[in-house]
């Protein structure tokens, strides 16, 4: 699994790819996000607050899915930073 990792403003984000998903997830000093779509990259984007955890909304915009994340995280959705390989998720 190759993993690609981006840090802004005391935020780090991770994205990788499982067998079925491909994940992308958020730590700001321990409180975490993750959004997931399939790895096909034509689904719906989940917001959950961690990589494997209970799915909280379901969006068809990456920016929607972002600003979710970034709420979850208690920052503005332009501080997220988003590794290159997770830029084309969303519908």
């Amino acid at each position: 699994m190759t993993e690609t990792e981006a840090t802004a403003n005391g935020i780090t984000a991770k994205y990788y790819e499982t067998e079925s998903e491909r994940i992308l997830t958020f730590d700001n000093g321990g409180t975490t996000a993750a959004i997931a779509q399939n790895r096909e990259g034509y689904a719906m984007l989940k917001v959950r607050p961690t990589a494997d955890g209970d799915e909280l909304e379901r969006y068809y915009g990456f920016d929607m899915a972002l600003d979710h994340a970034a709420e979850l995280l208690g920052v503005s959705p332009h501080d997220l930073p988003v590794p290159e390989d997770a830029e084309d998720m969303g519908m």
